[in-house]
């Protein structure tokens, strides 16, 4: 065996101090994205793209300059809550990015389809590759911090993104119904298995107030997300209820009106998370 050189790109001897091969993409020449943080869940339907958005609007709000690489493919609806209906234009250098009413930067396949209601009929490897290009294709200029709204599950879409981009951190979404646990869990194995962050859980549907007293009512249980997130050592970063002023902010694009604190332990702990490209 030949001396080693520390140098594991150019050896030919596979020892066990071998540096595995980074798969991580290159972002575009005209990108700068300092902080990566993944939006995730074992399940469709808890609310990722909301807390997305929220996150998004929010630290846009302190003087972060933000970006939204939406990853939910087949089901993406970004455009849609931040009301961005042009589509998106390119040049010989890559694709410009929409802006949203207070500059919040997205790339959405929706942007890329001729009407929003086309289905997306693609194969994993097809709809993997389409992310990664949002990554090295976009010019998404100076960024502090993009989120990226991952699909439900632990596919093709969530190991790309992953594998590819130097993701700082996830925050996981769950509601509160008796599944969490198990969603949960596979979750935080996934992030494990690839060495990522989970910077902690936010609780979406949590409880609902009364209209006439203001009481709190929880229709699907009391208490059950805390338990997991104790049971796996992961703080329980906020509770969103359900609020129908909400929902129709989001329906009619008008997402950035959002006005209250539920979230604001998830900023926090977003605005101070370690970065990767820094370390």
């Amino acid at each position: 065996m030949s001396e080693c050189t520390h140098d594991c790109s150019t050896c030919q001897n596979k020892c066990a101090s071998a540096k595995p091969e980074s798969l991580l993409e290159p972002q575009n020449v005209n990108s700068n994205v300092k902080k990566v943080i993944g939006v995730v869940s074992g399940k469709g339907g808890v609310g990722k793209s909301l807390v997305t958005g929220l996150l998004a609007t929010l630290m846009q709000r302190r003087g972060h300059q933000c970006a939204i690489l939406d990853a939910d493919i087949t089901g993406p609806s970004i455009p849609k809550m931040f009301g961005v209906k042009e589509k998106a234009m390119g040049c010989d250098d890559g694709i410009f990015p929409a802006n949203t009413k207070t500059g919040i930067r997205l790339m959405s396949i929706n942007l890329l389809l001729e009407n929003d209601t086309d289905p997306v009929v693609w194969r994993g490897s097809l709809i993997a590759g389409t992310v990664k290009q949002f990554w090295t294709d976009v010019m998404w200029g100076d960024v502090d911090f993009m989120f990226v709204d991952m699909p439900p599950g632990t596919g093709d879409v969530p190991l790309t993104v992953f594998q590819s981009l130097p993701v700082d951190g996830i925050i996981i979404v769950a509601s509160p119904q008796e599944l969490v646990g198990m969603i949960v869990e596979k979750a935080v194995n996934m992030a494990k298995m690839m060495n990522i962050p989970v910077l902690g859980l936010v609780e979406n549907m949590a409880y609902m107030s009364c209209p006439d007293c203001g009481k709190r009512l929880y229709p699907f249980g009391e208490g059950k997300t805390l338990q997991v997130a104790q049971a796996h050592s992961i703080p329980l970063l906020a509770q969103i209820p359900i609020d129908p002023k909400m929902a129709h902010e989001c329906d009619t694009g008008v997402v950035e009106l959002f006005n209250h604190d539920w979230l604001d332990g998830a900023v926090e702990v977003v605005e101070h998370c370690p970065s990767k490209q820094q370390a």
